[in-house]
C-alpha cells in the first residue's frame, strides 16, 4: 500500500530530485514518485514512516503523512 506525504515547497525540479533521492535511499523505498504541482510524495514499500519523515526533513523540507 502506498504512503502519501505532503512536501512544503517543492518550487523547481531540483527540489522535485532532492526530495526523491532522500526518500529512495530509505530501507524498505520500493519506488518514489513526486508530484511538484500537487506538493506530495507517494513512497510504494514497507518504509518506516517516521524515517521518511525524517528523511524529508533531513533534505530540508516539511513533510507530513496523508492519512
Amino acid at each position: 500500500m502506498p504512503t502519501t506525504l505532503s512536501v512544503s515547497d517543492l518550487t523547481c525540479d531540483g527540489c522535485e530530485e532532492i526530495v526523491h533521492d532522500a526518500l529512495a535511499d530509505v530501507s524498505g523505498v520500493e519506488s518514489v514518485d513526486i508530484s511538484r504541482e500537487e506538493n506530495e510524495a507517494v513512497v510504494e514499500g514497507d518504509a518506516d514512516h517516521d524515517r521518511l519523515l525524517r528523511a524529508v526533513d533531513y533534505a530540508g523540507y516539511e513533510g507530513d503523512i496523508q492519512e
